[in-house]
């Protein structure tokens, strides 16, 4: 073992200084000069106007013509990313809205960072070039539909990166439109119309019908082909031309109370105002026939590729609240029919005004076959009753949209698994007596538990804590303490919470043990060590607790550099091998694949190597653990004195000759309760057993002693 340390300690330094080395290299510059940045957006420009006036902008001209204006979204938007911090922009676009480009100044998104690379985060920035911010721009396929028409503009979102680039486009969104509707006449928005609330009469069904605050549109087949040029019978899907309309919609605007109250009722007509956010308005629709408002595999809570409204020549895009978990038809006195609803959000930043002229557009994308499509669009006019509202003047700052539900309506099915994991694990501790009784039992729950964590937790949901979590938490603590960052995403926000709750109940072992993906693919590795015979390396007790100080050193140094630079630490985390392995299942440059594999191939030699003496994530979980609640692991009076069968069996060394458990060490394995409740290993029950045999053995002899012979 000797000669051995002075190897492994050098290939491990090597390791970390190329590391080291990879991050550095890839700091980016946080502080840009304005000049170069603009003339990248605006590359024939030969004369740049620093950024002035009301909103401040950066004017590009070339010559004496207007090219366009460049501007920084911290200016117009205060949305945070996934990190807590928002991302910096510089945003190009000329005097008819099209963007010219979006330049990422700086961010501190940890996927990208230490994750996937920052290549990404450009790559998908570089899409913007050439939209126009008059078409709505949605990320990436979720939108709910398959179809794709030129009313709506869709771009590529990032894999593993979702809740980073949906931050990213609201806030090119929010920043865009609140320039050009302060500087391009095509956008100028004049006051704001808001509905009255005072205004209310009862009114059913029909008698909105009548009014005009419900709308009926129904397009027939004769409409749809003659817009198509051929008839539908060429279409496989949409052949039946016969006994349904191709589309019959309903549609009402449900901010003001006349509608919506008569619509929804009182109490589902106040949640909804709860639900959406000032300066949102909704829409209801409800349609039937061939071809529905949404298709059958529309996903809840994202933006409909078949309907979008229109104002002004420009396509306003709408959003899906999942108002109720979808079920709406109940509360609506609609027709007898197969209807779909769905109330839509309008966001603040569309600036819709409900007293202007508008429309309701249904694209249409018809298939031939899988290479021969069709499309077209059909509108039908939206008109309100103007004394409903009552006119404001417009805001100049938009209000951040509600991503955070967003993410977690999408995300339902996983937090439901995860919470009824958590569920188990939590029972498996409260009964751990019952539960250890049965030693294979409960070995094979465990390694089922663990291989849930690793393939679902891990690969699947994402669900990796890491140290950079604390970073955020404590720099939000210091700072304005938002708890959306933190929502943002479901699963982490649900294991940082259960986690938290569990380090005052049981210490850090909970999650150590149980929840770490990394630390479960760990465990495997060692299962696979033993599988193969592998002879493992005794450390000392004495280089065992040094070593043990290594990671709390690690933690050290990396807070205080959270409050110097969080881009320094984020980079500096990356001696957790969690990103690596975890995130990006080792698809990633060589140093950081060599440093995880060099983690995990020691691990094959010395039981979960990483977890007990350089993970910083399980240092901050073991100092918070102290203030721990129980000290709940059975120990019994011949633990240490003279049994020291659990200390030798113990693998990650939490439990001292004496007897007693190191808490800060435990990752709570249970496997030390399952030696107490098992009668062939624990010494107390051998010797007592052999206690109760020797004395049944005196009893029979006395007996046969006494008993007469024949």
């Amino acid at each position: 073992m000797s000669a051995r340390r002075p190897m492994l300690r050098q290939l491990l330094l090597v390791c970390l200084l190329c590391l080291l080395g990879s991050a550095l290299r890839a700091e980016p510059q946080s502080a840009r000069d304005w000049q170069p940045a603009v003339q990248q957006l605006f590359p024939s420009a030969t004369r740049l106007i620093e950024k002035q006036g009301t909103p401040p902008v950066y004017q590009a001209f070339q010559l004496d013509q207007l090219l366009g204006y460049a501007f920084e979204s911290t200016d117009y938007s205060s949305l945070q990313g996934f990190s807590g911090k928002p991302i910096r922009l510089l945003i190009g676009m000329t005097p008819e809205g099209k963007l010219t480009g979006v330049t990422v100044l700086e961010h501190h998104e940890p996927v990208f960072l230490h994750g996937l690379g920052e290549q990404a985060l450009f790559d998908f920035a570089d899409q913007y070039a050439g939209r126009n911010i008059a078409t709505p721009i949605v990320v990436g396929s979720t939108h709910g539909g398959s179809v794709d028409g030129d009313a709506v503009g869709y771009i590529d979102g990032v894999s593993k990166a979702t809740v980073s680039v949906v931050i990213l486009n609201e806030t090119v969104l929010q920043s865009a439109m609140t320039v050009a509707r302060a500087l391009l006449p095509d956008f100028a928005q004049g006051p704001q119309a808001v509905a009255r609330p005072e205004l209310f009469e009862p009114l059913d069904w029909q008698q909105l019908l009548t009014r005009g605050l419900l709308q009926h549109w129904q397009l027939d087949t004769p409409t749809v082909e003659a817009a198509l040029g051929s008839s539908l019978n060429l279409y496989p899907d949409f052949s039946d031309t016969t006994e349904r309309p191709f589309s019959e919609l309903y549609f009402a605007y449900l901010n003001t109370p006349i509608t919506g109250r008569n619509l929804l009722g009182d109490d589902t007509f106040s949640q909804l105002q709860d639900e959406l956010l000032p300066g949102e308005q909704a829409l209801l629709v409800l349609s039937r026939g061939q071809y529905p408002h949404v298709p059958e595999d529309f996903i809840p809570a994202t933006a409909p590729s078949r309907i979008n409204l229109l104002q002004h020549g420009k396509a306003i895009e709408l959003h899906d609240m999942n108002f109720n978990n979808g079920i709406l038809l109940p509360l609506l006195a609609a027709p007898p029919g197969d209807w779909r609803a769905n109330i839509f959000r309008i966001k603040t930043h569309a600036a819709f005004n409900p007293v202007e002229p508008a429309a309701l557009q249904l694209n249409v994308t018809l298939r031939r076959n899988p290479l021969s499509e069709q499309q077209s669009h059909f509108e039908q006019a939206l008109t309100l009753e103007p004394e409903l509202f009552e006119l404001q003047e417009a805001s100049a700052v938009a209000a951040p949209t509600p991503i955070w539900l967003q993410m977690w309506q999408q995300r339902a099915w996983q937090i439901g698994a995860l919470l009824l994991s958590l569920a188990l694990v939590t029972a498996l501790f409260i009964y751990q007596q019952r539960v250890s009784r049965h030693a294979r039992g409960f070995h094979l729950l465990r390694a089922g538990f663990l291989l849930f964590t690793l393939l679902f937790i891990g690969f699947y949901a994402q669900g990796q804590l890491s140290v950079v979590n604390i970073f955020t938490l404590l720099l939000a603590i210091w700072h304005d303490f938002d708890i959306t960052v933190f929502l943002m995403d479901p699963v982490i926000f649900i294991l940082w919470t259960f986690t938290f709750i569990s380090l005052f109940l049981w210490g850090r072992g909970l999650f150590c043990g149980w929840l770490c993906p990394f630390g479960a693919l760990q465990e495997m590795v060692s299962w696979l060590a033993k599988k193969l015979h592998l002879r493992q390396w005794k450390i000392s007790e004495r280089w065992h607790h040094r070593l043990q100080w290594l990671k709390y050193l690690i933690l050290i140094g990396l807070v205080p550099t959270a409050f110097y630079s969080l881009t320094l630490a984020e980079r500096l985390a990356e001696v957790e091998p969690f990103k690596t392995s975890i995130t990006l299942v080792f698809v990633r440059s060589w140093p950081f694949v060599l440093y995880a594999v060099l983690l995990l191939g020691i691990g094959l030699f010395v039981h979960k190597f990483y977890c007990r003496y350089v993970c910083p994530l399980g240092a901050g979980l073991a100092i918070l653990g102290r203030l721990r609640l129980f000290s709940w692991l059975t120990r019994i009076d011949a633990c240490g004195k003279p049994c020291q069968h659990c200390h030798n069996k113990c693998e990650i060394g939490a439990i001292k000759r004496s007897g007693t458990i190191d808490y800060d060490e435990c990752i709570q394995c249970l496997e030390c309760i399952v030696i107490l409740n098992n009668e062939d290993q624990c010494v107390a029950q051998i010797s007592a057993r052999k206690k109760a045999e020797r004395a049944k053995r005196a009893d029979n002899i006395i007996v046969s002693d006494w008993m007469p012979q024949r």
